[in-house]
């Protein structure tokens, strides 16, 4: 990318799409393109290609999604089915019919099968079933990996896609209805700080293992493969480590400075029971994550605070 051409981050403000212009910003990128959902709705086609055809991006990193956590996911699969889908098509062909340079595409590591050997590799994509309370959104994901390769074979367009695992960091939701588990344990537990309780409810057994990114360094390795990767097979994005929720749960407690009892409902789902990336192909492209997951905890944290000050 060069420093005086356009790049437009699609869903800018969200917790991904800030990541990444953040990201830009810092890195000396200045001509960049950001529209809200109320000034350009990517789920509208004609809205879509009036602003490629009037805005003409040569960069494009579609980050917009709809996204939830595991109730939100399991509860509106209508949504993130049609939304997404919407979203991906619409930016894809745009980005054709516009003749975008380049485009990155970000996924999401739960298109892997629900029982996929660990760590996942790119390669066992579509080996078997999907996670239940999420296979809606995951099949959208899957499908904007299919897009790229399409419009790649067809039209010889350069889009290439990533497949982050679970992100966290500034930006985050912390909605205890749609968020994902670690913003809702900082929120869960800081209330119950405040408040004084004696003990605070997780969902599940606290026995899953998941890997967690910290999203500003998510947002380096996608501005890294925009500018070194050119490849038709999607990439993974982690970290090449895994944490039982338990053990994130006693991490994100120590954080916030809550000291009291932690109970877990079993009552409720724990998802996909591991999800670790294999991430030897990133780093075999040069690129290595660098924030621990103690200190990215610190930081998100301290942002949500700074977030509850100014209300």
């Amino acid at each position: 990318m060069q420093v005086q051409e356009k790049i437009f981050v699609a869903g800018h403000r969200g917790l991904v799409g800030s990541a990444i212009v953040r990201q830009l910003q810092a890195q000396g990128w200045k001509n960049l393109i950001f529209r809200s959902s109320r000034e350009l709705d990517l789920r509208e086609k004609d809205q879509v290609n009036l602003f490629f055809e009037t805005s003409r991006p040569a960069y494009v990193f579609l980050a917009a999604a709809k996204v939830g956590g595991i109730w939100a996911n399991k509860t509106k699969k209508a949504e993130f089915l049609r939304d997404n889908l919407l979203i991906q098509i619409n930016v894809m062909e745009a980005a054709y019919r516009y003749g975008v340079k380049k485009l990155l595409f970000l996924g999401s590591s739960c298109i892997y099968p629900r029982l996929a050997p660990q760590p996942m590799k790119e390669e066992y994509l579509l080996t078997g079933t999907l996670e239940e309370t999420n296979d809606a959104y995951a099949i959208a994901k899957i499908a904007g990996i299919m897009g790229c390769k399409a419009y790649r074979e067809q039209y010889g367009c350069n889009f290439i896609s990533c497949m982050p695992t679970n992100l966290y960091g500034p930006g985050d939701n912390f909605d205890l209805e749609s968020s994902h588990v670690l913003p809702a344990m900082i929120h869960k537990f800081h209330k119950a700080k405040e408040a004084g309780l004696k003990e605070v409810e997780l969902w599940g057994t606290g026995t899953p293992k998941r890997e967690f990114l910290f999203v500003d360094d998510m947002a380096s390795a996608c501005i890294y493969l925009m500018q070194h990767y050119n490849g038709q097979e999607h990439i993974n994005i982690g970290v090449g480590k895994d944490i039982s929720i338990s053990d994130l749960a006693l991490m994100v407690s120590k954080c916030v400075g809550y000291t009291q009892k932690i109970i877990w409902n079993t009552d409720k789902p724990d998802g996909t029971p591991r999800k670790l990336m294999d991430i030897t192909r990133l780093r075999e492209l040069g690129f290595e994550p660098r924030t621990s997951l103690e200190t990215g905890i610190n930081l998100t944290y301290q942002w949500f605070l700074q977030q509850e000050i100014s209300r």
